[in-house]
């Protein structure tokens, strides 16, 4: 896969960065700069910077708010920064290590072998990155004798008792929520989460302001586009057909593409869970399947549910996956990327449906299913 440039964000982080400088330590109260996402502020507040916590489980509005410190000595709810040892639990963190300049931070990882990231793997090959075992069951014992200054977790709920545990032992943990945000631009600005724990909030403000603007841009020359083609996503697990709900991060996508998702008007966040026949009755004559899970060829399709046959993008070879693009040791480079290049995403999506649109722009995620 052809390597991400990042050569314009560098040359505006530092250009922004200057022209952006200002004191606000005499200011009471200040907001922060977060205009997307849900799940996360940064505020000022008598001279004390914090981070607050929306929302980072399932169902559960429960907050948290931490002080950022420079103290060596610092209460449960304070956070001592810049963190110079840290471990994170989600690839989706290792491009923000990276366009932060901060990767040499990482001590730990679980469950290495789903980093496609060239710069963290040779990392990991050095022995700089220790293997720490899967999300839920790390191994303690290693994360003890890696000391680190912080972890970065997720989880699905509130009572996790692994990161109880870790707590117990003294390391700090903080939850990152951005796998709930609604919106693809809400997702790419909890950059600006790793921002503030390195204090490098500047920086992280001048990268998601260029990604947010690459973004815009794509999303006004689609929108002036007279053509619209429908589109249906997903495909079946079990008996299930996952398609995204209309009000989800993946149907706001479709929406910023311009096209004409099936089913746009449908409500929720998540997923419709639908049988075959539902999907097929509305989605046969469908221009474009996009996101057909993680099929590589049209004989692996049929393999998993001979039907498939019966949709029209089928037979007019339009269908399009991310399953073909992985790192040296079987991640997949969607997974990894899309969430801090929402961008990207939607220039793949215009250039596979509208490629007259932007003429010289080659897909960076997608792949037209082979045979």
């Amino acid at each position: 896969m052809k390597r991400l440039i990042f050569i314009f964000f560098i040359a505006l982080i530092f250009l922004q960065c200057k022209q952006n400088h200002k004191d606000t330590s005499t200011e009471k109260s200040v907001k922060s700069t977060v205009k997307y996402a849900k799940g996360f502020d940064i505020i000022t507040e008598n001279g004390q910077k914090k981070l607050i916590i929306k929302k980072v489980f399932q169902n559960s509005n429960k907050q948290f708010s931490y002080t950022l410190t420079n103290a060596t000595n610092f209460a449960a709810n304070e956070i001592k920064v810049p963190v110079e040892k840290i471990v994170v639990t989600s690839t989706t963190h290792i491009p923000m290590l990276e366009l932060l300049q901060s990767e040499n931070t990482l001590v730990g990882f679980p469950h290495s072998k789903y980093i496609s990231s060239v710069k963290t793997r040779n990392r990991i090959k050095q022995g700089k990155v220790v293997e720490l075992g899967l999300e839920q069951d790390m191994n303690t014992e290693k994360l003890i004798d890696l000391q680190p200054e912080l972890i970065v977790g997720f989880a699905l709920h509130a009572n996790n008792k692994l990161y109880e545990n870790i707590k117990k032992t003294g390391i700090p943990v903080i939850f990152n929520g951005d796998w709930l945000e609604e919106t693809p631009l809400g997702r790419a600005e909890w950059i600006k989460f790793f921002g503030v724990l390195f204090e490098k909030e500047k920086e992280a403000d001048s990268i998601f302001t260029a990604i947010e603007t690459e973004y815009l841009n794509a999303k006004n020359i689609a929108q002036k586009s007279t053509n619209s083609p429908s589109i249906l996503s997903g495909s079946m697990f079990k008996d299930v057909w996952n398609v995204p709900a209309g009000d989800s991060f993946i149907a706001s996508f479709f929406k910023d593409a311009n096209l004409t998702y099936l089913w746009k008007d449908t409500k929720g966040t998540g997923s419709l869970q639908l049988n075959f026949e539902n999907v097929l009755e509305k989605g046969k004559h469908a221009g474009f399947w996009l996101n057909c899970g993680l099929y590589e060829t049209k004989e692996q399709l049929t393999s998993a549910n001979i039907h498939y046959k019966e949709f029209d993008a089928f037979t007019h070879n339009t269908i399009y996956t991310i399953a073909h693009k992985k790192g040296e040791t079987g991640g997949l480079i969607y997974f990894e990327q899309s969430p801090i290049r929402p961008d990207l995403v939607l220039k793949d999506l215009i250039k596979i449906t509208n490629p007259e649109v932007l003429p010289d722009y080659e897909l960076t995620f997608f792949s037209r299913i082979k045979p």
